[in-house]
């Protein structure tokens, strides 16, 4: 088996190399297979047994793998798995995500970037997986095992360990359009334009006389406005606005 650097750090230490032996049953597919080792189906890209293009459906034979190899006696198929490629295309444009529990703080800058991202705080494996696949959602996880679920649709696995660095991981793997300061960071609904007598009962003296411009969720009811942490948040998207290219993408 041959597997690309790329996905090495999903391997066992002793299998980050070249090539590496597997015994796989002659009933099992490409797809076990790769569940077998360690690599998460979300997370695979291009696939071939001895140079041929195949699918995670394909079954290596016990005679010798593809039909080339098959009947060849000693022959040992070469199964080599390719990372997804980037940016990676999704059943839905533009990307919407669902994101598990350990995520919120990446929620929560998609959402400021104006991306659709969902979050719940109490969901559980099997209620991510469905709402995954009725939302046509692509989750997003550290979990490995969550993405190697039969009943998932579309996932990936996020790298980084900090939230900034997960921020960058989904925006090179996603490419999703920007729309900056449109989105709920609490709830993910929309947000709109709000005048200062419509939302004065919810601020507090010092806001009311230190601010003009107001923004209020359609969804919580949530209003916001350019406060202290303005500056911060301003990184933040000119940052993933830089990555992307340009003040929008897509």
């Amino acid at each position: 088996m041959e597997v690309d650097p790329a996905l090495w750090f999903l391997l066992a230490p002793r299998r980050r190399g070249p090539r590496f032996e597997v015994a796989v049953p002659a009933t099992d597919t490409v797809g076990h297979v790769v569940r077998m080792v360690g690599i998460p189906p979300t997370e695979v890209g291009p696939l071939s047994l001895d140079g041929r293009p195949v699918g995670l459906s394909a079954r290596p034979t016990a005679a010798g793998g593809t039909d080339a190899g098959a009947g060849v006696p000693g022959h040992v198929p070469v199964l080599a798995v390719g990372p997804r490629a980037r940016p990676q295309p999704t059943r839905r444009s533009p990307p919407r995500f669902l994101l598990d529990v350990h995520l919120r703080p990446l929620a929560r800058r998609l959402r400021l970037l104006g991306i659709d991202a969902a979050w719940e705080p109490d969901a559980g494996d099997a209620h991510l997986v469905e709402r995954a696949a009725a939302e046509e959602r692509v989750l997003l996880t550290q979990d490995r095992g969550l993405l190697h679920r039969g009943a998932l649709p579309e996932g990936a696995l996020v790298r980084g360990n900090r939230a900034d660095e997960q921020l960058a991981d989904v925006l090179d793997r996603f490419a999703p359009p920007l729309a900056p300061w449109t989105r709920c960071p609490r709830c993910n609904a929309g947000l709109v334009g709000a005048r200062l007598e419509e939302v004065a009962d919810r601020l507090r003296p010092g806001t009311l006389g230190a601010y003009r411009e107001f923004s209020r969720c359609t969804g919580c009811g949530q209003v916001y406005w350019r406060g202290a942490h303005a500056r911060r948040l301003d990184a933040i998207v000119a940052g993933a606005r830089r990555a992307s290219g340009g003040p929008g993408r897509g």
